[in-house]
């Protein structure tokens, strides 16, 4: 909220608001006049770093800024060295989570097993690396926890988990493929 005096020295500078400035330096003034405000004189500074979102924004989406396949391949190989044990660790994990859940008679409770998960997926026969995302997304649309009863939401959370790894792992077995 604008404190009366702030707004008022906002109203007398309306007409430097013109095209000439932009947002970031119109935010900084504010700054320092509520610096000025809350002191009753001249103890804040600006910014000593500027920083124009737009120009960044602008450069992002330009195309001049390049990743080579090879930089991320590797990068893509390095983060999943260690997908065996992460894997190994997660499922001891949602076992000692869900071993005081208990099913209720009439539910079916949805499994968290890998090989099960990836029979859901798809991914028990050979698939394309495009259709890993669609994959991916309808299996969050019918399993992510926001969208399940309450008491099958850490399941649900383990299953995302689960999922995720095994279509990350497809992906990098289908890019391997690829470089072959």
């Amino acid at each position: 909220m604008l404190r009366p005096a702030l707004f008022a020295r906002l109203n007398e500078g309306e007409a430097d608001i013109g095209a000439k400035r932009d947002f970031a330096s119109l935010l900084d003034d504010l700054f320092v006049a509520s610096d000025k405000d809350e002191a009753g004189g001249e103890t804040g500074a600006r910014p000593s770093i500027p920083f124009d979102y737009l120009s960044v924004a602008d450069e992002l989406h330009s195309g001049r800024i390049k990743v080579s396949g090879e930089t991320f391949a590797a990068e893509y190989r390095e983060a999943g060295a260690d997908l065996a044990a992460e894997f190994a660790a997660l499922l001891d994990q949602a076992k000692q989570a869900l071993a005081g859940e208990e099913a209720k008679p009439e539910e079916k409770l949805p499994p968290i097993d890998p090989d099960a998960i990836a029979v859901e997926l798809g991914l028990d026969h050979p698939v394309k690396n495009a259709d890993l995302g669609r994959m991916r997304r309808s299996f969050a649309f019918a399993n992510h926890p926001d969208r399940v009863a309450p008491h099958l939401r850490q399941r649900a959370m383990i299953r995302m988990q689960v999922a995720n790894m095994l279509i990350d792992e497809a992906k990098r077995r289908a890019l391997a493929g690829a470089r072959r």
